[in-house]
C-alpha cells in the first residue's frame, strides 16, 4: 500500500488481529452485527473480506504509520502483538501511537490475573501493557482471558502425552468463541465497559490429568497426563531449540497452573453475552475449523 484513503471518511471502529484466530471471530462477528471497521493488518492481502471493513496496512512498532491508520479513531480493539522477545516494547510503541492519534478508548485483550508478580511470565507483560495503557489517559476496557480452552487438545504429543510441571493445579480455560462473543459486545456498546477489567473463564475449573480423560472421551485419541519436575520440564523442550524467554513462557505457563493462578470461575462471559461458556466437553462435541 503506497498512500492511506482519506482517513476521515473511515469508521471510528479500529480491531487489530483480524487475521488471527480471536481477532478473526471478533472481526466477523462485527460485521455480521453492521459494525463497520477498520482491519489493521500487517499484509492487506490476508485480511477477511467483510461487509464493512477497510484493511489497512499498520505495525505495532512504526509509531508514525500506526498514529496514521487511527487517525479518527475512537474505540481500538487491540488484541496482543504475537509473542517475541520484543512484543511489550511493541505495545508500548502502539499505545502510543493510538494515544497520539486521538484515539478515546482502548479494549485490550489481556491475561486472567495479569501482575508484575505473575508466575505465567507473559501476564506480567500484559500487566504491564495494561498499566501503559491507564497512564496514556485513554479509556480502557481490559478482558483478561484464561488458557485459551482451543489450545489444551494440542498440549498432548504425538504420542498422546500431556507434559508439564503443572502438579494437580486447576485451570478455567475459556473458549476463543467465548472471549470473542464478549468482546463484541463491549465493542458494540464501549462506553458501558469504560475502566472495567472482565476476567473471561470457562465455567469449570479441571486439571490436566482431568482434561485428558475429557480429551480421550471427546477426540478418540488417549490421551494422558504426565506431571513434569522443572528440571524434566526444560529438558523436554531443549530440543525445540527456542530462545530461553519462550521456554520460560512455556514452562510458566504450567507453573502458574501449579501455583493456582489458572484457577477460579468468573461470571463475566455470561454476563457479557448472556450465554453460558462452553465447557471442555462442549466444545470438543462442535465441528472444528
Amino acid at each position: 500500500m503506497t498512500h492511506l484513503p482519506d482517513v476521515s471518511s473511515l469508521p471510528d471502529l479500529a480491531v487489530t488481529g483480524s487475521t488471527g484466530g480471536l481477532g478473526g471471530m471478533v472481526a466477523r462477528e462485527l460485521a455480521a452485527a453492521g459494525s463497520a471497521q477498520r482491519l489493521l493488518v500487517r499484509d492487506a492481502g490476508r485480511a477477511p473480506e467483510l461487509n464493512g471493513a477497510v484493511p489497512l496496512v499498520f505495525s505495532y512498532e512504526d509509531r508514525d504509520l500506526a498514529a496514521r491508520v487511527l487517525e479518527g479513531v475512537k474505540t481500538l480493539f487491540m488484541v496482543s502483538a504475537a509473542e517475541a522477545e520484543d512484543r511489550l516494547e511493541q505495545h508500548f510503541s502502539f499505545i502510543d501511537s493510538a494515544a497520539a492519534a486521538g484515539v478515546q478508548n482502548v479494549v485490550y485483550t489481556s491475561f486472567y490475573g495479569a501482575s508484575p508478580d505473575a508466575t505465567f511470565t507473559l501476564a506480567r507483560d500484559h500487566y504491564a501493557t495494561e498499566e501503559r495503557i491507564k497512564a496514556s489517559g485513554m479509556s480502557y476496557t481490559f478482558l483478561r482471558d484464561n488458557f485459551y480452552l482451543d489450545f489444551l487438545p494440542l498440549l498432548a504429543g504425538e504420542d498422546g502425552v500431556i507434559r508439564g510441571p503443572a502438579a494437580d493445579g486447576l485451570v478455567s480455560a475459556v473458549a476463543r468463541e467465548d472471549i470473542a462473543r464478549s468482546a463484541v459486545t463491549v465493542l458494540r456498546d464501549p462506553a458501558l465497559h469504560v475502566g472495567t477489567t472482565y476476567s473471561l473463564t470457562g465455567p469449570e475449573e479441571i486439571t490436566l490429568a482431568r482434561a485428558a480423560e475429557l480429551l480421550t472421551a471427546g477426540t478418540g485419541r488417549t490421551i494422558t497426563y504426565h506431571p513434569e519436575t522443572l528440571d524434566e520440564a526444560h529438558a523436554s523442550r531443549a530440543r525445540f531449540g527456542a530462545p530461553p524467554w519462550q521456554v520460560e513462557a512455556w514452562v510458566s505457563t504450567y507453573t502458574a497452573m501449579a501455583a493456582g493462578e489458572m484457577a477460579g470461575l468468573s461470571p463475566d462471559v455470561r454476563t457479557l453475552t448472556g450465554r453460558q461458556p462452553l465447557s471442555l466437553a462442549e466444545f470438543l462435541e462442535r465441528p472444528q475449523l
